[in-house]
């Protein structure tokens, strides 16, 4: 069973999260010919201060 992880910050509506496993869903089945009843997309919402970059988180960065 195919298995998609996204993550996005807070503060996506309904909507595009919907758009988001839609696209997923889409690329799964025209790129990896997958069933789409059987392909599982999960979102996470992460908050930026747990995202990095280069060894630094991104809130540490943002304070230069």
């Amino acid at each position: 069973m195919p298995y998609v992880n996204i993550r996005i910050t807070p503060g996506a509506t309904q909507a595009q999260k919907e758009e988001l496993i839609a696209g997923a869903t889409e690329l799964l089945v025209k790129v990896l010919n997958k069933n789409p009843q059987t392909t599982f997309v999960v979102i996470d919402e992460v908050e930026r201060e747990h995202w990095g970059v280069g060894g630094q988180s991104l809130a540490a960065r943002d304070k230069g």
